[in-house]
């Protein structure tokens, strides 16, 4: 196993289309970091990625980027591969960044927090938008206990498109349709905005093309609709979609109404980027935050520099099963 990090974490990067270089660009540009390798069947994606980091050399596979003996890797593959790489990685005591879902299934999840554990290193998943600034301030707002008991939540996220990649359609590599892409970012906000409560019950209805469907062996879902009730009786509405005809490129919404007052998160004029926090209280309203803010990469920037702090496992990872058995009850 690996000595803890004590100086600059030394980072791979496997997987450097868009979000891989943009979680690159932030580290480089945010972190103290060096980047020493990559690795990408497309030669075009891998270059990209050299440019933002001189030097660094280009593998062809996981195996020969662990070879470079980095600190920490940064996996942004197709999900289907995410909880292998992870553990293969982790059993090499070396850190892992991954994008998310960690798994496709509670299962797969549960085996790379396991792994992470034995190995005693850090593990970190990029769920974004806890890292961004209205949320958190909403979270804070909550904690405050200026909302009470907090007895429903309503959760939203249209996308007006829908993925590029033809794995996203295949639910034997995805893990499923917009719950996995979409709603896992829903389950885990107000989970971490309500500090992991228990969930007591799960119903959904999913749809692809209008078509109900009953198993994920069906087809992977474009429109998902669920109802959570959460230890202490709270109500989580949830709704996400892939290509809906909303007006706008999307519709993102994280709302808590407690017996003192509510709080929301929500996007503006349909912008995947930019967000406003509002708490409220009767028909009184207040500003918590307004854009811009560049929250993007925030979440594996902190990764990094837990990392070069010597952090190791942390039982907080418990929660990424929690959220992933969430996920697995919504497609039951």
């Amino acid at each position: 196993m690996s000595a803890p990090v004590t100086r600059r974490p030394r980072l791979g990067f496997l997987g450097v289309g868009w979000i891989g270089r943009h979680r690159m660009q932030a580290l480089v540009k945010e972190a103290q970091v060096d980047v020493i390798g990559v690795a990408d069947p497309s030669e075009a994606a891998a270059e990209a990625a050299r440019a933002l980091a001189p030097g660094c050399e280009r593998v062809d596979s996981l195996d020969a980027l662990l070879a470079l003996s980095p600190d920490g890797v940064v996996i942004a593959t197709p999900s289907a591969v995410h909880a292998e790489q992870s553990i293969q990685a982790l059993e090499r005591g070396v850190a892992v960044f991954c994008q998310k879902p960690l798994g496709r299934t509670a299962h797969e999840v549960r085996r790379v927090v396991e792994a992470a554990r034995r190995s005693d290193v850090l593990l970190g998943v990029d769920f974004s938008y806890r890292y961004a600034e209205g949320l958190r301030r909403l979270r804070a707002h909550h904690q405050s206990g200026a909302l009470g008991h907090v007895h429903a939540v309503n959760l939203v996220f249209h996308n007006a498109y829908g993925p590029d990649k033809p794995w996203f359609y295949d639910a034997s590599l995805a893990g499923g349709g917009c719950v996995m892409d979409l709603g896992i970012h829903l389950v885990d906000l107000a989970l971490w905005v309500l500090d992991f409560p228990a969930v007591r019950r799960v119903s959904s209805q999913r749809f692809a093309q209008g078509r109900p469907l009953r198993g994920r062996e069906e087809g992977v879902e474009d429109y998902a609709a669920a109802l959570l009730e959460l230890e202490g009786g709270t109500a989580v509405q949830l709704a996400c979609s892939w290509k809906l005809s909303a007006g706008c490129d999307a519709v993102i919404e994280a709302s808590f109404y407690g017996t003192e007052g509510g709080v929301s998160f929500r996007n503006v004029n349909g912008s995947f980027y930019d967000f406003t926090a509002d708490a409220f209280r009767g028909t009184g309203r207040e500003r918590l935050a307004d854009p811009p803010d560049g929250w993007g990469g925030r979440a594996a920037v902190d990764w990094a520099t837990r990392l070069a702090r010597g952090e190791r496992f942390t039982p907080e990872n418990e929660q990424l099963i929690q959220v992933a058995e969430t996920l697995d009850r919504l497609y039951a």
